[in-house]
């Protein structure tokens, strides 16, 4: 259920669930009434029906799978509870030896209810078979003539419903209304994946300068130095360690593969086993294959690096030439040459070699040497007769 003018929102939330319903509340009159809106989806039937905001994002699915047990378990209405350091402001959630019996916004409070530290998350879950009917007689007879879902629990409980409150944590249900809030998800995020990263087997040398994705996957044995960013869909394999101030994203790291200090690894990244990226060297939609390595400031980009190759430094595959990418293909074990410019499309060969300063446009075969720069001039003396004339 979105907001209207809202086309952003659905065509996300179709991104991610390409079968779901998008309905829209034209007048915001309460979060009943914004359930409501999907009367024709809730009207087929379901066992559940979970109702979680888009602005609460670090519910895990653990959690609703809680939530929908305690309906298995016959409860009509199961509320998302926490406990913050201050419930200021916390609509309070009063319960009794039977389970939940109210919710009580904090300013409707009794001095005696806002002593509760017991607050609402939000969150609510229904069984199925009730839901619509509970939905139903919730009314606006309240100062501002909206529809309540917290009402659904005391309606519940008239009707000779269960309703439950199951714990959570305070970082769980952290809602997001302004960018400090953002900003306090995040960082409450980030201490998740960095938990559960530390817990698989990961060397985190300092984990609060390591930035991850939700989708990171880091096996058993990595190492990662301070100050490293993934971002989306990054995968790093046993064994591999990445240096300091690198940045990752849509990148495949190899097993016992070396990245950075200073390297940043963009989408289509794919480096092998073994594989040496080193500072300031910048890798785009390029496989590095087995124990190939490019150790300083060179850009590998639309390319592949064969097994065992080595990229000088200052070397820069030009793969753009205005209009369109093009691609360069270096052979397994060829060598070449420092601040090389290798012009896409090219092919080196098995074993060649690129001598230092060459711009390359033609392919080289394997074995062969290639240099495509300047000759050399030296004039001897000239420099003492600059000075001569300088001196006149």
């Amino acid at each position: 259920v979105v907001g209207p003018g809202r086309e952003d929102v659905a065509a996300e939330a179709r991104r991610l669930a390409p079968e779901a319903e998008v309905f829209v509340q034209a007048d915001r009159r309460g979060t009943a009434h914004a359930v409501l809106q999907a009367r024709a989806a809730l009207a087929r039937g379901a066992d559940d029906v979970l109702v979680i905001f888009g602005d609460t994002p670090l519910v895990g699915p653990q959690t609703l799978a809680r939530l929908r047990g305690a309906l298995a378990e016959g409860a009509a209405i199961a509320v998302l509870g926490f406990r913050p350091a201050d419930p200021t402001g916390y609509g309070r959630l009063i319960t009794d030896a039977e389970g939940l019996v109210a919710i009580r916004e904090e300013k409707d409070a009794s001095r005696a209810e806002r002593a509760i530290a017991f607050c609402n998350g939000g969150l609510m879950a229904l069984a199925g078979a009730p839901a619509l009917e509970i939905l139903d007689r919730i009314g606006d007879r309240n100062a501002n003539k909206e529809f309540y879902l917290t009402d659904a629990v005391a309606i519940a409980r008239a009707m000779g419903l269960k309703a439950v409150a199951l714990e959570t944590t305070e970082d769980e249900v952290r809602g997001i209304n302004t960018q400090a809030q953002l900003a306090e998800a995040e960082a409450a995020m980030q201490r998740r994946l960095r938990a559960a990263a530390l817990e698989a087997g990961v060397t985190m040398v300092a984990p609060e300068t390591v930035f991850l994705a939700a989708d990171t996957r880091l096996a058993p044995d990595v190492t990662i130095e301070p100050y490293v960013v993934f971002g989306p869909g990054v995968t790093v394999e046993a064994g591999a360690v990445i240096h300091a101030f690198s940045h990752l994203e849509g990148a495949h790291v190899g097993a016992g593969a070396s990245v950075g200090p200073y390297a940043r690894l963009r989408p289509g990244t794919r480096l092998g086993p073994k594989t040496r990226i080193g500072n300031f060297v910048e890798v785009k939609a390029a496989e590095i294959e087995a124990g190939a390595k490019a150790n300083h400031l060179s850009y590998i980009g639309d390319a592949r690096v064969g097994a065992g190759a080595n990229v000088g430094a200052g070397t820069i595959t030009c793969n753009y030439d205005g209009t369109a990418k093009h691609r360069t293909d270096i052979g397994a074990g060829a060598f070449i040459g420092s601040n090389s410019a290798l012009v896409a499309p090219v092919a080196i060969g098995d074993n060649a070699y690129v001598g230092s300063g060459s711009v390359i446009t033609d392919d080289v075969p394997s074995g062969a040497l290639a240099l495509g720069r300047g000759r050399q001039v030296v004039k001897e003396g000239w420099a003492r007769k600059g000075e001569a004339g300088k001196k006149g």
